[in-house]
């Protein structure tokens, strides 16, 4: 068998010192998480974070900067985790498209409120990307480079 850690993506998305989160139904109840999800064949990081937002958001999302690239496993057995993490800005919000399966709703959180609801955080990532943006931890898009179809 091969290995292979899931790829996801994420978006921190910050306005006015509040924080896009989706409120998701998960195996341990409702959930709060950055808008994210799995990276699909035939597209680009930069494509599957504007996908995933607009799908669990919708919201339009322009990708800024890259935050991080965290490495995450909750316990030796689960699967691994590789999730890409951005930052930017929401435009164009369609408050009639429907959300995608499982979304229940969207919130807009301060990092306070999501540091108060511990057992609630899909995973530590949410609040440590939340501290890494607020941080000041930012990095050019050009660091990322895909060659689809390329020979």
């Amino acid at each position: 068998m091969v290995w292979k850690p899931h790829v996801t993506v994420c978006a921190i998305i910050e306005r006015e010192g509040r924080f896009l989160l989706v409120e998701e139904e998960t195996g341990q109840g409702l959930q709060f998480n950055q808008p994210a999800g799995h990276f699909e064949e035939n597209e680009d990081l930069i494509a599957a974070v504007k996908r995933e937002v607009l799908e669990e958001t919708a919201w339009q999302f322009k990708p800024e900067h890259l935050v991080a690239i965290q490495v995450w496993r909750k316990h030796p057995t689960a699967p691994t985790f590789l999730r890409v993490c951005f930052s930017g800005s929401c435009y164009g919000h369609d408050p009639d498209r429907a959300l995608d399966t499982g979304i229940v709703a969207t919130h807009w959180l301060s990092r306070e409120q999501v540091a108060s609801q511990p057992d609630r955080l899909r995973s530590p990532l949410v609040l440590i990307g939340i501290d890494q943006y607020l941080t000041g931890q930012r990095h050019p898009l050009s660091m990322l480079q895909a060659f689809l179809g390329h020979e």
